[in-house]
């Protein structure tokens, strides 16, 4: 059965709010794996948006994990941010999954030859020109959220029918950072020189989210939970990108209070992650490495947790009080199974 044909969630949705607006779906979202789902839920939208030059039917905003985000070679970098960006806005590195599409390294060389530090982290030529802009709007005291939105103009995230924005969980820096031992000392790290430099190899004691005591939620994100119509969990690292969204103050009570469905879609697929280290990162929180260990991880929201519903690979189980599950195929191998996936979970939020 088409896309074109399957136009129930969004229809439904739209009844349920009592409204004729636009349907507004939320995304936590991080990654990869985040950006690629993002294709799926942009398909759908966009499949069953209105026709040519009317106006934008649709909304998705997308909450994304600032907590990768660092200082290289005095330019600020956001990681998940870009990726996110990026793959919406057709520029990505489709076969690495993140960086530019036909990059270049002679920038990296350069500073290789130099000796600079960091010499794990490499920054490609094009790419380098997002994050000079970025780091100029900043330095002139423009908050991320802003430099973000500003950096989406070029990218023109949205199509026909269908509007995307960019939410960065928040202005203020949080970064994540690793407790962990490295050639038999106890020593703190960045996440990004813990997962690029060290393979994700030293046994994990902690993570730390550095400055969120000073965070408070990005400008919209509250709102945007507040007033959705569906509220998705992408297949994003639970630990790494999820978690410091979830940490944000407001965020998780925020989710816990709106009205619409929350529903969350497995990163672990037939008992293994597929891509990433997320199973380097659910140990260090006693987290079983199972799509039922990450369901019960985030909890049902009749429990003090978030979810409504998971979403698992039609291979796996999870058996989790208070969440409805369901079974299909979560393997994002083309752009139809990523949008059958996105799909799935909208319906899954009309009840």
């Amino acid at each position: 059965m088409s896309l074109a044909s399957r136009q129930d969630p969004i229809c439904y949705l739209r009844a349920a709010a009592g409204k004729d607006e636009p349907v507004r779906v939320v995304v936590l979202a991080g990654g990869v794996g985040g950006a690629r789902f993002l294709l799926g839920v942009r398909a759908v939208l966009k499949d069953q948006a209105p026709q040519e030059n009317a106006a934008p039917e649709h909304r998705i905003q997308v909450i994304v994990n600032t907590g990768d985000d660092l200082t290289v070679h005095g330019l600020r970098v956001c990681p998940d941010l870009d990726t996110v960006m990026y793959t919406l806005g057709d520029g990505i590195d489709t076969e690495r999954g993140w960086g530019r599409r036909a990059e270049t390294w002679q920038a990296k060389d350069e500073l290789t030859a130099y000796g600079a530090e960091p010499s794990w982290f490499g920054l490609g030529d094009r790419d380098i020109a997002t994050h000079l802009i970025r780091t100029r709007m900043l330095d002139a005291g423009f908050p991320l959220s802003e430099v973000t939105a500003a950096l989406c103009e070029r990218w023109q995230l949205g199509v026909r029918g269908t509007r995307v924005q960019l939410l960065p969980m928040s202005d203020q820096r949080v970064e994540t950072h690793v407790v962990c031992q490295i050639d038999g000392a106890r020593r703190v790290v960045h996440f990004q020189e813990w997962w690029i430099a060290h393979h994700a190899q030293p046994p994990v004691e902690e993570f730390v989210f550095v400055g969120l005591d000073r965070a408070s939620a990005g400008p919209g994100v509250l709102e945007a939970i507040a007033e959705a119509d569906a509220v998705l969990l992408a297949p994003s690292n639970p630990v790494v990108s999820i978690g410091p969204i979830l940490a944000v103050p407001g965020v998780r009570q925020a989710l816990r209070g709106t009205s619409a469905k929350v529903v969350g879609l497995s990163p672990i697929v037939d008992g293994a992650v597929v891509r990433g280290m997320a199973d380097k990162c659910l140990p260090a929180l006693d987290v079983a490495v199972t799509a039922e260990g990450v369901a019960r991880h985030y909890g049902p929201r009749k429990a003090d947790g978030l979810l409504d519903g998971w979403l698992v690979h039609e291979t796996d189980a999870a058996d989790v009080p208070g969440v409805e599950v369901r079974r299909i195929p979560l393997l994002m191998r083309s752009p139809e199974a990523t949008a059958a996936m996105a799909l799935a979970a909208l319906d899954f939020c009309r009840g």
